[in-house]
């Protein structure tokens, strides 16, 4: 496990955002700042900014290392089963990846019925509905029961300030929004990619609850296929659960042990933010508690120490795109 020394090492420059004007388009998202290259790749840096409710609040130590590098073993881990957009991986903050056209949609597969958020499939049963995005789900379940098997429930991509919808995936054809083949296809693509991440992780001792895939076509002069791009099975696309104390816990009407970014989540409804209004600020306690759970995550799924790259990391990653090149 990492030391404080460490974190609190990492607390004082954290990466919230870089600039590289030279690399070309620049488009920035709530965790990853991306370059499009003139030749029909693309630069990913993850950055230590976290997002929740669909705001940025703030940002967490180490954290962009532990995605960028989580997501690269996954991409290894999971290229049987759904070609992704990975090229190769030259900075722990840095993917370098093949320019894809992005679906208009966010894929997301659950296995449990938890959440916190508006869009949540409790939020949702809590309130008395028995069909969630077209999945009718039976009466007499409780929170954090697991569902009778994994749904795949899409939901729209809202622009930056707005909030995603969950819909059907009947919904999301007949408004045109997705084909109804491209739509079965990362249905598809999604369950074999979650079968996966299940099997893996019960190996580790971790329940993967639920998750999110996003997916892009990739020019047609690298044969126009859909992938798998951003990330996979990340503490901030998944949520985690230790498969020792579930049971008891729920047992005992307990939440789960968690191990993901559902931590900052409860954290911030116990402060009474659920997504609207102003953010409370994230205090360095609650940032290094969240660093801890995320290099844990790495780990234990893993197998591996995760070394944290302590250099300042605008001229590391400068220093790591000029020796290939860019």
């Amino acid at each position: 496990m990492i030391d404080d020394a460490t974190l609190r090492t990492a607390l004082s420059h954290p990466l919230e955002s870089i600039a590289l004007p030279r690399l070309g388009v620049f488009y920035g998202g709530k965790v990853r700042d991306n370059w499009t290259l003139p030749d029909g790749r693309r630069v990913l840096i993850t950055t230590d900014r976290i997002s929740a409710f669909d705001r940025v609040l703030g940002t967490i130590p180490l954290k962009g290392q532990v995605l960028s590098q989580l997501s690269a073993f996954w991409f290894e881990q999971t290229a049987d089963v759904a070609p992704n957009h990975l090229i190769s991986s030259p900075d722990p903050n840095v993917a370098l990846a093949w320019e894809c056209s992005p679906l208009p949609v966010e894929v997301v597969v659950r296995s449990y019925l938890t959440g916190v958020t508006s869009t949540s499939v409790w939020s949702a049963y809590s309130r008395g509905e028995r069909t969630f995005c077209g999945h009718p789900l039976p009466d007499g379940l409780r929170k954090n029961d697991p569902l009778p098997h994994a749904i795949v429930t899409p939901s729209t991509k809202a622009e930056k300030g707005g909030h995603d919808v969950s819909v059907s995936a009947a919904e999301l054809v007949a408004s045109g929004v997705i084909s109804e083949a491209d739509m079965a296809r990362v249905s598809e693509m999604a369950l074999a990619l979650f079968a996966r991440g299940q099997a893996l992780c019960a190996r580790q001792g971790l329940v993967l609850v639920d998750t999110k895939y996003e997916f892009g076509r990739l020019p047609e002069s690298r044969g126009g296929g859909i992938v798998v791009i951003d990330e996979v099975h990340t503490p901030d696309s998944s949520r985690f659960w230790y498969a020792q104390s579930y049971a008891e816990r729920h047992a005992r009407g307990e939440e789960p042990e968690s191990l993901d970014k559902e931590y900052v989540r409860r954290w911030l409804s116990a402060q009474g933010f659920t997504g609207d209004g102003a953010i409370p600020p994230l205090t360095d306690e609650v940032r290094l508690e969240a660093a801890r759970r995320y290099v844990e995550a790495f780990e234990r799924i893993t197998g591996r120490a995760f070394v944290a790259d302590l250099r300042p990391p605008q001229a590391r990653i400068e220093a790591a795109l000029a020796a290939i090149g860019l």
